[in-house]
């Protein structure tokens, strides 16, 4: 079975999202939020975010991972802050011999809700719908399950792509 952990890092929160391939489609196994003590140093938060996912991979077993890639910022000290935070993710899911793919926030917008300039809570009313869930995840855990869905979407196009016979953009 196809598990995928979709990951949306951060220094602060760090969001996470497990879904599960069933027959054709996708379900939700848990999502939420790493929230780290602002008090804490970032040493000390990359090392939550570190235990953590860990904690997640061992107990949930994904077979693919997905994380969202740092955008730039006019802050470098939080583009430092969220690159490390995001480091500490890479980090754990590699430790897990975890797969990860990687994706913009644009692309992942695009694949769950149709457009790459998507706000929070439209992202969060599509997971909603698309995963049948009974509320409404919080924005973090939101973009972390539409991180995933990104990647299972992705994947199935792939998937459609070759059996198709398509190389190189030509039919056979």
């Amino acid at each position: 079975m196809t598990i995928i952990l979709g990951i949306d890092p951060g220094s602060r929160i760090t969001g996470y999202g497990l879904i599960a391939q069933d027959g054709r489609g996708w379900r939700y196994l848990d999502s939420g939020c790493i929230r780290m003590n602002t008090e804490q140093s970032l040493p000390e938060r990359v090392k939550t975010i570190f235990s953590c996912l860990g904690e997640l991979i061992v107990t949930w077993r994904p077979t693919q991972a997905s994380v969202e890639q740092v955008f730039l910022s006019n802050n470098a000290d939080s583009a430092l802050k969220l690159g490390q935070a995001r480091g500490a993710a890479l980090a754990a899911l590699a430790h897990g011999d975890v797969p990860v793919a990687e994706y913009t926030a644009r692309q992942i917008k695009l694949a769950v809700v149709g457009t790459g300039a998507a706000d929070k809570a439209q992202v969060q009313h599509m997971v909603t719908r698309l995963l049948n869930l009974p509320g409404m995840p919080s924005a973090d855990a939101a973009d972390a399950l539409a991180a995933a869905l990104c990647h299972a979407h992705a994947g199935a196009n792939l998937s459609r792509i070759a059996a198709s016979g398509l190389r190189g953009g030509r039919a056979r």
